[in-house]
């Protein structure tokens, strides 16, 4: 197994992107500037031992040796060992609506934000359940399956956008099969489902999805997201509208949620601001019986850090030996 041991320090890579832009903007500026101050040709002459191509190149050196900087700090780790490991939980799988409706604002700084940062949270305070994620719009795809991998979670849940799936909608009843397929079968208990959405344009069949999930032991927890007063939803920079032009509102489809959550024997919350849901529903998560949890995971990590800093040392080494002159390495044979 590979992992980082510092992953928020990948962040970093991001400044290569406007470095590299910028280094190109000014090689352009400086042609520009040349071919001002006269022909092209006649002042190269005066800087014969100049190459362009050599600066090029030592910016680039520059650039890899900053990022395998960054990917030293992060520090990639290899498994070397594995492990059974036996525990006592359940399984839980969140399924969350990306749909664009979830961009609406009522809830700062958006119902997605929001919810996500709900999830964060939630996973925090997990222990010895199984994680595992859905996502879903008009379609319905499983981000993450069961694990106690808690760290890839968090890396699978910082990735979740309303990009993650193309086809709008709000396919409920499409989410509650995938996760009801994705439990262990033989299974009578032990599992629930969280489903967070704004239940916005459902687009049916989820009576008929619940009361299976519930004949195969799902418990159905709904947290809805949203106001009932509605909010525009953000697209392109404006906001979408009807037919007439009209801007469109999304508006918390409470009545559903409640029947949803009653049907699948579980709750119904609302998202707010503070903990207070995730307290509760772990309240309930613990009167759901638990049973053996027995999982391989990887106990002992090497570090590889040394390489990636090993390698950036080479690249200054080389890009020090450049020199911009033209010619000033000469082979001999």
């Amino acid at each position: 197994m590979f992992r980082f041991a510092h992953p928020q320090f990948l962040y970093l890579l991001l400044a290569a992107v406007p470095a590299l832009l910028f280094f190109f903007w000014f090689l352009f500026w400086r042609s520009r500037a040349i071919k001002k101050f006269g022909n092209t040709a006649l002042v190269m002459q005066l800087i014969p031992d100049y190459s362009s191509g050599k600066q090029v190149a030592k910016f680039l050196l520059l650039l890899f040796a900053y990022c395998f900087i960054v990917l030293g700090f992060a520090n990639p780790q290899i498994g070397t060992k594995t492990e059974k490991v036996k525990r006592q939980g359940i399984d839980v799988i969140i399924a969350v609506d990306v749909s664009n409706s979830m961009m609406s604002e009522d809830v700062k700084p958006s119902r997605l934000e929001r919810a996500k940062n709900f999830i964060s949270n939630f996973i925090d305070n997990l222990s010895n359940d199984r994680l595992g994620m859905i996502v879903f719009a008009g379609k319905a795809y499983l981000q993450m399956p069961l694990t106690t991998d808690y760290s890839a979670a968090r890396l699978y849940l910082r990735t979740i956008n309303t990009s993650l799936v193309p086809s709008q909608g709000t396919n409920l009843a499409e989410a509650i099969q995938l996760a009801d397929q994705s439990f262990m079968r033989g299974d009578s208990t032990h599992k629930a489902l969280i489903i967070i959405t704004d239940g916005e344009d459902n687009e049916g069949g989820v009576d008929d999805a619940v009361m299976q999930a519930v004949r195969n032991g799902v418990k159905v927890f709904t947290i809805g997201v949203g106001s009932e007063n509605g909010a525009p939803i953000p697209i392109g920079g404006d906001f979408k509208r009807d037919e007439d032009g009209n801007i469109v509102l999304s508006k918390l489809n409470e009545d559903m949620l409640r029947d949803v959550a009653n049907n699948g024997k579980g709750k119904f919350y609302m998202l707010g601001s503070g903990d207070d849901e995730i307290d509760a529903i772990l309240k309930e998560l613990k009167g759901i019986s638990t049973k053996e949890l027995e999982e391989t995971v990887f106990t002992d990590f090497d570090d590889q850090f040394q390489w990636c800093l090993a390698i950036a040392a080479v690249l200054l080494l080389i890009e020090w030996w450049i020199s911009e002159r033209r010619f000033r390495i000469q082979w001999k044979i």
